[in-house]
């Protein structure tokens, strides 16, 4: 056997074995991955169920407080702002009156 013969049959061996050294890593690699997207479907879950409940609470109460609250404040606030116009109204009607 010549010298280049035996330099290409070790590289040959050389790169079976990175194939299937390459090969197993990768095999490895999947399984990770499918071990971390089942982590995270079972992690992630009950976050994102959380999360929608917190948010329908937070609406329920922004609903109540403005039902309960901010509506009525704001009807107050208008007719209070409402009669002190017709009172200024009527005031300014009475000076002009006297004169």
């Amino acid at each position: 056997m010549s010298g280049v013969a035996l330099i290409r049959d070790i590289a040959i061996i050389l790169l079976a074995v990175e194939s299937l050294v390459i090969g197993a890593i990768l095999i490895v690699l999947a399984l990770q991955i499918r071990g971390l997207t089942k982590m995270l479907e079972e992690e992630i879950q009950p976050i994102l169920e959380s999360t929608k409940e917190t948010a329908t609470t937070v609406r329920g109460t922004t609903v109540f407080l403005s039902n309960t609250f901010v509506k009525p404040m704001i009807n107050a606030v208008g007719y209070a702002s409402a009669a002190n116009r017709v009172m200024s109204v009527l005031a300014r009607g009475k000076r002009r009156i006297g004169r």
